[in-house]
């Protein structure tokens, strides 16, 4: 927790929580150093999925090169937060007004995903009177190696995403014989697996180049996808952006006509991101202590989803407002659930919490990517948490709604 972040969630009013804390200074020194680890050739492209607040994409905006989008609505709200940056228009289903939007909106990247887009992009490109860059996304097989330790395998196995490689060759062929002269065949695109640790992330970047490269027509880019490891259960440990950045500095070395490209989210943005709320109540069920926080994973959806302990820290506050007694806990472990209806609403299991009392604070680390923006936020129809985005600038702080 930055001292920004603490002293923040020790200042907002009971009636101020839950709320999100964005320490911007922070992701700007993250994004900075990872910006730092890679070489020339190597472009950095931020996954706006992973958390599309404008504030973060603004100050991602000095270190990327771009943003990859996924949708007509992410398209528009990326374009209006961080205008004229260079946009990549990514993901499976695109309906063909999106696609027509992207069109008019500029976009020059589209990641193709199979087949039946190629053929829609290429009559719409038509009718736009556009050229445009075509990465063909492929779903290629990799070892069970390679994916040790995926949080989540996308490659090798029946997904909706991309193409299975004959497919895809399909999609080179035709972007390569003149069928749509309104589509260039820039590259590749492969997002393989997520969770994975610097040297399985290099041993995918290099499958994918060695596919890429062997297709018997030049390629100028290889998106070789995200996916970098995060640690919900050592917030302190994070990937290996140097020994990553090392590995494709020898990768580019050997294929200098390449530009690669990498397209983290989550691995950017997690970090510089906290939901800070207050213990509403401490009980006793069968033995085993809870404390019941205001909010919950309809505002924090991420430990429900991926099935962790959200990391957290107590806070303790000494004054109690109330004429009634204040609970306490009696164990040194506590349990942290939400205000939902709903035995899964638990946002960290026996948490190391010797004598949490109501009206102490909870700050819930590593809640800047995935956290709010894939959140079931209407379910029981909570308020809706505070927004706080502090800065290290001039400008102090920014506090917006959501």
């Amino acid at each position: 927790m930055t001292p920004a972040v603490h002293d923040r969630a020790l200042s907002l009013a009971s009636g101020e929580l839950p709320a999100y804390l964005y320490d911007l200074a922070a992701l700007r020194t993250h994004a900075a150093a990872v910006r730092s680890a890679l070489p020339e050739g190597v472009e950095l492209y931020y996954a706006a999925k992973a958390n599309p607040e404008p504030e973060i994409l603004a100050a991602l905006g000095p270190y990327v090169d771009g943003y990859e989008v996924s949708s007509g609505g992410e398209l528009a709200h990326v374009a209006k937060a961080v205008p004229g940056r260079p946009l990549a228009f990514g993901g499976p289903g695109k309906t063909p007004d999106e696609v027509t939007a992207a069109l008019e909106q500029g976009v020059e990247r589209f990641h193709v995903e199979s087949l039946y887009e190629l053929r829609m992009l290429g009559e719409l490109a038509r009718r736009a009177g556009r050229r445009v860059a075509v990465l063909a996304r492929v779903n290629l097989a990799l070892s069970d190696a390679s994916l040790a330790g995926s949080s989540l395998a996308m490659g090798g196995r029946p997904t909706p995403f991309g193409m299975d490689p004959d497919q895809a060759l399909e999609v080179v062929r035709a972007l390569t014989d003149g069928t749509y002269p309104h589509l260039e065949l820039r590259g590749v695109h492969a997002h393989l697996a997520s969770g994975l640790e610097a040297p399985e992330q290099l041993a995918v970047a290099e499958a994918i180049v060695a596919w890429a490269t062997g297709l018997g027509v030049p390629v100028a880019e290889v998106n070789v996808g995200g996916g970098m490891h995060v640690d919900y259960a050592d917030p302190h440990r994070r990937f290996d952006w140097a020994a990553y950045g090392e590995g494709l500095a020898r990768l580019t070395a050997a294929h200098p006509e390449l530009t690669l490209r990498i397209e983290p989210g989550r691995a950017l943005t997690a970090y510089c991101g906290w939901y800070a709320t207050e213990v509403l109540d401490v009980k006793r069920s069968h033995g085993e202590e809870f404390g019941v926080v205001r909010g919950g994973t309809h505002h924090l959806r991420t430990p429900a989803t991926k099935g962790h302990d959200q990391p957290c820290a107590v806070l303790k506050v000494d004054g109690w407002p109330h004429p009634w007694p204040r609970p306490v806990a009696q164990d040194e472990h506590v349990t942290l659930a939400g205000q939902l209806c709903t035995p899964k609403d638990v946002l960290a299991r026996r948490v190391p919490a010797a004598g949490l009392r109501a009206g102490d604070r909870v700050v819930f680390a590593l809640a800047g990517a995935y956290a709010w923006n894939i959140s079931h936020h209407d379910f029981l129809m909570h308020p809706r948490p505070g927004f706080h985005f502090l800065d290290a600038g001039p400008e102090a702080t920014v506090t917006s709604e959501p």
